[in-house]
């Protein structure tokens, strides 16, 4: 029986709503459960150094919840690898860290690794993570060369998240949607070629995940934040997490 692809609830929009005011609502945990109720296989979190989404302190909570609510469930901690991410990693035993190669000054990820490049600098922090028994996944650009993803496999990712912001960006435009469903796949292949699994993030939306998963099936995980959000405001958490399920094709 094939897989089907797991919905990870992105929890840092609501995290930004929350911190607009110093009061404890909207819940990061009383949200994430009614998503892991609703169907969600797991639940991300982005702690960035600033802590102006998800705070450090939320997310030995969100571990709790899982083990509590959802063992089956995983537990995605993704972020730049400083020591401090590093180590709220360590201490808080995800079932995945995601490597992103964003600046703490960016309103939010944009761009691949240049796994190449930096392939000194991550091959070191991939065995950390590894040894440490979690499984590494790895911020590409949509339209990244063969090369670029064989160096990704040399530094000992185990998967791949295709970043799919322009592809999202692309929503009103069908020339440039097809041109970026032609690189994901294409990305895709060098990907499956060399070894990789592969997860998805960035502006999916109940609308472009359908032709998504019919150009690259192998996706294991999508990471959804911003557009369920926005679909939680219509329809409710577990509304938007079951629109998004039917829209994997669940």
């Amino acid at each position: 029986m094939e897989n089907k692809t797991i919905l990870s609830v992105n929890l840092n929009a609501i995290a930004m709503l929350r911190n607009r005011r110093d009061m404890p609502w909207p819940s990061l945990i009383d949200l994430g459960r009614i998503a892991l109720e609703a169907g969600a296989g797991g639940l991300t979190v982005h702690p960035r150094p600033d802590q102006r989404h998800i705070r450090f302190s939320d997310v030995p909570e969100i571990r709790a919840l899982l083990d509590d609510d959802a063992p089956q469930a995983e537990y995605n901690i993704e972020g730049y690898p400083t020591d401090e991410f590093l180590d709220l990693a360590e201490v808080n035993q995800p079932e995945q860290v995601t490597l992103v190669p964003d600046d703490p000054s960016q309103a939010t990820s944009d761009h691949g690794w240049e796994f190449i490049n930096q392939g000194n600098y991550l091959r070191p922090i991939v065995a950390r993570l590894k040894n440490a028994g979690f499984r590494v996944a790895m911020f590409c650009d949509p339209d990244a060369s063969e090369d670029e993803v064989r160096a990704a496999a040399d530094i000992g990712a185990d998967r791949l998240e295709l970043f799919t912001g322009p592809y999202g960006a692309s929503y009103d435009n069908d020339e440039v949607c097809s041109k970026c469903l032609d690189d994901l796949e294409r990305t895709a292949g060098f990907a499956q070629k060399h070894g990789l699994e592969l997860n998805a993030g960035h502006d999916l939306t109940v609308d472009n995940l359908p032709a998504l998963m019919r150009r690259v099936p192998g996706i294991l995980e999508v990471s959804i934040g911003h557009g369920l959000t926005a679909d939680a405001l219509q329809y409710g958490m577990a509304g938007a997490v079951q629109r998004f399920l039917t829209a994997l094709g669940h």
